[in-house]
C-alpha cells in the first residue's frame, strides 16, 4: 500500500477552508474521544504532585498537560486520517470522513496537523521556561513520532493494536514526568501505563471487527483479519484480564488509594466484562456502545476516583 499516494479529491473550491476546515477536522477526529486517555494523564499529574508544591504552580502545570494532550491527539489522529485517506475512501464505513470524501483538503489537513504538533512542542517548552524541567521538551518530537507510528503499523503487523495501546499508554508517565520527574522512580506510573496499553489494545481489537473484510481486501493487518475472529476475541479478553490485574497492582502500589478507588476498579472490571458480553450476545450491533460508552465511562470513573482519593 502506497502511504504517500494521493486520492482523487474534490475540487478545492468544495473543500473547507480556514475556521470551517478546523471545525470539520475537529468533528472528524472526534475530540470528545480524548476522554479515553485524558483522565489517566490527569490522575498521573495529581499523583506526581509533590506535597511541597503550591497549588497555583500545579494548576499551571495541569493546564499545560491538558494542552499537550489535546494537541498531541489532534496531531496523531490527523496523521492517521492523512495516511489512511485512500483506504478510507474505499471503505463504506469511513468513506464520508472529511479527507476521504474531499470535504477537507490534504493541504488543510497537513496544516492543522503540523500546527498542532508545533503547539504541542511549545507547550512542552513551558515546563522548561516556568519550572526548569527540560524533559518534556527534549522528548516532545520522539513522542510525536511514536504516537503517529501506529497509523502505519497496520500495513505490516497485527500487533498494531498493541502499538495503539502503547501510544495512549505514554500519557500517564509523560504527565508524571512533566509535573515531577522524580515520580518516575515509583512503580505506579508504569503500572497504570501498562494497564492503559492492555485496555486500549483489547478494545481496539473489538473495534476492528467491523473492518475485517476491508482489511483482508486491502491486505492490511489486524488481529481479526490475520488470526481469525475467535482467536482475536480471545486475545482481547486476555488483554483485558491483564488490565484488571494491573489495576489491582496499581492500587496496591499506592497507600493513598482508599475505598473509592477499589470500588471504581471493581466497576471498571465489570464494565470490561459487560463489553465482552455485549459482543458475545449482540455481535457488532452494539459495538459502538461497547467501544465508546463503556470505555469512556471506565476511564472517567477511574480518573475521578484516583484524583479524589489522592486529595482526601
Amino acid at each position: 500500500m502506497n502511504v504517500t499516494g494521493t486520492m482523487m479529491e474534490k475540487p478545492a473550491s468544495r473543500s473547507a477552508k480556514g475556521w470551517q476546515a478546523l471545525q470539520l477536522a475537529a468533528r472528524d477526529i472526534k475530540l470528545a474521544h480524548s476522554v479515553f486517555a485524558l483522565p489517566f494523564a490527569l490522575l498521573a499529574a495529581f499523583l506526581a504532585k509533590s506535597a511541597q508544591e503550591q497549588w497555583g504552580s500545579f494548576a499551571g502545570k495541569l493546564l499545560l498537560v491538558v494542552g499537550c494532550m489535546v494537541t498531541a491527539r489532534t496531531w496523531a489522529m490527523l496523521f492517521n486520517r492523512i495516511a489512511d485517506r485512500d483506504i478510507d475512501a474505499r471503505n463504506p464505513r469511513t468513506a464520508n470522513r472529511a479527507l476521504s470524501s474531499g470535504a477537507l483538503s490534504l493541504k488543510s489537513a497537513w496544516l492543522i496537523a503540523l500546527s498542532s504538533a508545533l503547539v504541542f512542542v511549545v507547550f512542552t517548552a513551558g515546563f522548561l521556561l516556568f519550572w526548569g524541567n527540560a524533559w518534556p521538551l527534549v522528548l516532545s518530537v520522539p513522542v510525536l513520532g511514536w504516537i503517529a507510528f501506529y497509523s502505519l503499523s497496520k500495513r505490516f503487523t497485527w500487533a498494531c493494536h498493541l502499538l495503539l495501546g502503547g501510544a495512549l499508554a505514554v500519557s500517564p508517565p509523560a504527565a508524571a514526568l512533566a509535573v515531577n520527574p522524580a515520580a518516575l522512580h515509583s512503580a505506579w506510573p508504569w503500572l497504570i501505563a501498562a494497564m492503559v496499553l492492555c485496555w486500549v489494545a483489547g478494545f481496539d481489537i473489538i473495534y476492528s471487527l467491523q473492518d475485517v473484510a476491508v482489511d483482508k481486501r486491502e491486505n492490511l493487518y489486524s488481529a481479526p483479519s490475520r488470526l481469525g475472529t475467535g482467536a482475536a476475541l480471545m486475545f482481547s479478553r486476555l488483554l483485558h484480564l491483564a488490565a484488571i490485574i494491573l489495576l489491582f497492582l496499581f492500587g496496591k502500589s499506592l497507600a493513598a488509594m482508599g475505598l473509592l478507588y477499589w470500588v471504581a476498579a471493581a466497576v471498571a472490571a465489570m464494565l470490561l466484562l459487560a463489553e465482552h458480553l455485549l459482543i458475545i450476545t449482540s455481535g457488532e450491533k452494539r459495538l459502538n456502545m461497547a467501544f465508546f460508552t463503556l470505555n469512556g465511562i471506565m476511564s472517567c470513573l477511574l480518573g475521578a476516583a484516583v484524583i479524589i482519593d489522592s486529595l482526601i
